[in-house]
């Protein structure tokens, strides 16, 4: 009973900080919450680390709930069929990739879940897969067949759904930014591709075109 009255509470103060306006921007981005990030962060800082608890949070099904669950969570703590479940229960982009990002890549089951999820049918959980390997081309490319990805890459980035193709152009930049002697390549495939080519890009803020990600990233480098 405490754990079912430490959850109701905590569902009071979310609630408490839910503003209309900030809702509506969530909304439009496919996120159904209405709370500040910063003042989630804040919340998260002051209950801290309680897994039992982030638990109980993300069963409630609330966007800003298991948000709120995946910052007071114990990652190493998920079994690697929890981690999967959660994955395709997150349908909420926010929760996605907090999930992948705070908890998955700190997880001892990163490798496993990264290899079947970019394999699966699922586009959205497919996406999660690619984000995991984007980590890996950056962080730790040892293993990983390069070649072999940017083959996938331009055989199947440029009729994927969007959550899917945009995980897989994120690749596709990290792999020309990270590894020179694959650079011409991927900015080939890219230009080729025309995948967000078009895409708003604010002042100030890089295109996510990945030629011109490229490019840009690797300048910058040089300019250091």
């Amino acid at each position: 009973m405490v754990a079912e009255t430490t959850v109701a509470e905590v569902m009071a103060e979310l609630s408490a900080l839910e503003e209309p306006k900030a809702r509506a921007v969530n909304e439009k981005h496919g996120d159904d919450h209405g709370v500040h990030l910063s003042k989630l962060r804040a919340l998260a800082k002051r209950l801290k680390t309680q897994h039992e608890l982030a638990c109980r949070l993300w069963e409630t099904d609330d966007t800003a709930a298991r948000l709120l669950a995946i910052l007071i969570c114990r990652p190493k703590a998920f079994e690697r069929h929890e981690l999967d479940v959660m994955l395709r229960e997150a349908r909420a982009p926010k929760v996605h990739d907090w999930l992948v990002n705070y908890v998955v890549k700190r997880s001892t089951h990163t490798e496993e879940l990264r290899v079947a999820w970019s394999a699966d049918p699922d586009p959205v959980v497919a996406s999660a897969g690619w984000a995991l390997t984007t980590e890996r081309v950056t962080k730790k490319p040892e293993g990983l067949d390069l070649p072999g990805l940017l083959d996938v890459i331009e055989t199947e980035m440029k009729d994927a759904p969007d959550r899917l193709q945009w995980a897989m152009n994120h690749c596709l930049a990290q792999i020309g930014i990270t590894h020179t002697e694959h650079r011409a390549r991927a900015i080939d495939i890219g230009k080729r591709l025309e995948v967000l080519k078009d895409y708003p890009t604010s002042p100030g803020c890089t295109s996510p075109f990945a030629p011109t990600w490229i490019t840009e990233m690797v300048r910058r480098r040089h300019d250091m």
